[in-house]
């Protein structure tokens, strides 16, 4: 499916054919815990910049707990910043490190509540869900409740849901857990035909050992990003 960049959503061009779709701008935030007089402040994000072009494979690496996980929910909205600007396409997808999945569902069900949730055309919809079906190699389970399936082949959902409307933006996090290693080798070669088609993706872990396929690479360390 060919990616539509709709230049209405996007940032500023940096340059001929490589727009930002995705620039993070000295982003704080802080987590309070306990209660007075004993309540103290946690600084997790404390001026975090970074950026993602369309057509780039980008990777951001720190240990756990370094911040990355929460600087990709403020990116996609499901937590507030307390300071610095985010600036991102309409059209995004996010595969969180835990599957945010019903377990009562179907693979099906799923796919039919993010047509809706998404807006996607019908007809649009079902070949993307067979495209993904297909890469992926999980058609067989199409009627199997989440419940019933193992930890990789709900990562698989996952992914696909987040790729399903073919998003301008592509957020990563921990994508490839409980994956095979022919999944994985399989993951890597999605990633860098849709990065090729003008995709912007952002791939995060604590570990990234396929280095050589991305264009650059971040590091969070102390609450900050860095090139690396």
């Amino acid at each position: 499916m060919t990616l539509e960049i709709a230049a209405a959503a996007q940032p500023q061009a940096d340059g001929p054919g490589r727009p930002a779709v995705l620039r993070v701008a000295g982003v704080k935030k802080s987590f309070h815990r306990g209660i007075w007089p004993r309540r103290r402040t946690i600084e997790v994000l404390r001026g975090a910049s970074l950026e993602v072009r369309a057509g780039e494979l980008v990777g951001l690496v720190g240990e756990n707990g370094s911040g990355k996980s929460t600087l990709m929910q403020i990116v996609v909205g499901l937590l507030t910043r307390d300071a610095g600007e985010v600036d991102r396409p309409a059209r995004l997808g996010y595969c969180p490190q835990t599957p945010m999945l019903w377990d009562k569902l179907t693979v099906d069900e799923h796919f039919d509540l993010f047509v809706h949730a998404y807006g996607v055309a019908e007809d649009e919809a079902s070949r993307s869900i067979d495209a993904l079906l297909g890469e992926l190699d999980f058609a067989k389970y199409r009627g199997y409740r989440i419940e019933e399936l193992s930890g990789g082949t709900r990562q698989k959902l996952n992914l696909a849901l987040s790729l399903m409307h073919e998003p301008q933006l592509l957020l990563l996090d921990e994508p490839y857990a409980g994956f095979d290693w022919e999944t994985y080798l399989r993951f890597w070669e999605m990633s860098e035909r849709r990065r090729d088609a003008g995709m912007g993706i952002l791939i995060v872990s604590h570990l990234l050992a396929e280095r050589e396929r991305l264009d650059r690479m971040y590091e969070i360390r102390d609450g900050r990003v860095c090139g690396c």
